[in-house]
């Protein structure tokens, strides 16, 4: 019988300082040092210093689904910046930055009243005594390379700390740095539904 395979599809937290690969030549962490499963690969980007949800695939069809921005997936971050954005720094936020030539898509951002609960950093942001920090959340539908923290910086607020929470219906949960769960078959259909 020559039906479609299933393909396996885990979801990790992945830890600041850690590439978004399995190997590399100079020994720095990466995911391997994380996740044993063979066939899977990461479906999307989320750089070093970078944390939170990643999902790796050997599906070629759901790695597409999540990666291609045509499909519109919301992608949401917890973004720690520094000083407090104005209204103004947040409707450009929501309006589109140009980046590059090109402008953002606009995006959902809101400034959260107090930080969310986050587990300790291997490495602590840098820490300015007379400089306060803001926790944002937003809310992304492309994913141009580094682009919360070209967005944040091009407001006047640069990113401090970026942790990816949720990808479409999949969210991080419980899951704590360094720790990984297969994706169930009710966040399968979910995944292969949102728009």
């Amino acid at each position: 019988m020559m039906g479609r395979r299933a393909g396996r599809t885990l979801v990790f937290n992945k830890p600041y300082n850690v590439l978004p690969c399995f190997t590399d030549p100079d020994g720095r962490p990466t995911l391997g040092d994380y996740i044993d499963v063979p066939g899977v690969y990461a479906a999307g980007r989320l750089d070093r210093d970078s944390e939170g949800l990643l999902l790796l695939t050997s599906d070629g069809l759901l790695a597409h689904r999540i990666t291609d921005p045509r499909h519109h997936l919301p992608k949401v971050y917890l973004v720690q910046v520094e000083r407090v954005p104005d209204a103004a720094a947040m409707e450009h936020l929501r309006a589109g930055v140009v980046l590059g030539g090109v402008r953002t898509r606009p995006a959902e951002a809101r400034l959260l009243p107090e930080a969310p609960p986050m587990p300790e950093r291997s490495v602590p942001i840098r820490f300015r005594k007379h400089v306060p920090t803001a926790w944002l959340e937003l809310t992304l539908r492309e994913g141009m390379n580094r682009q919360v923290r070209r967005m944040t910086a091009a407001v006047g607020h640069p990113t401090l700390r970026l942790v990816r929470v949720a990808i479409g219906p999949i969210t991080l949960g419980a899951l704590l740095p360094g720790q990984w769960r297969d994706l169930t078959k009710d966040e399968a259909v979910e995944l292969s539904r949102e728009r």
